[in-house]
């Protein structure tokens, strides 16, 4: 992402700013301000902030309950593919196949299972649709 330009900015012609305030007072200001754009929620196409390094580790019984969420929700999203079209099981594919890497990049493990996994749902999906037809 490339950072926006920088104006120059001439606080000696800014004619708000108190006599009191030197110019070098209030240029100080004024870049403190603009230093904080891209970090701070000026800049809309910045990043979310990361978690503070303080932030605790999760809990055993938080990854269990994790895992008991992915899989109800991988359960529920058969469910529903094996009731959809083949059109969304198709766009469901696709998705797999977008997220798998090309050969021209480097190969990630957890996405190629994740791709391999979201085909398993769509496949399990298939065959839910034959049982209950």
């Amino acid at each position: 992402m490339s950072k926006l330009p920088t104006p120059e900015i001439n606080p000696c012609e800014d004619s708000l700013i108190s006599r009191s305030k030197t110019c070098d007072t209030v240029a100080a200001q004024r870049l403190t301000a603009l230093s904080r754009w891209e970090n701070e929620g000026g800049n809309p196409r910045a990043a979310e902030p990361e978690a503070p390094a303080d932030t605790p580790g999760m809990t055993h019984a938080e990854i269990v309950l994790l895992r008991v969420r992915v899989i109800s929700l991988e359960n529920l999203l058969i469910a529903v593919l094996s009731g959809g079209t083949d059109r969304q099981m198709q766009a469901a594919r696709d998705m797999a196949a977008v997220i798998a890497p090309r050969p021209d990049v480097t190969q990630h493990s957890l996405t190629i299972r994740a791709s391999q996994h979201m085909n398993d749902i769509v496949d399990r999906a298939v065959h839910m649709r034959g049982i209950l037809s």
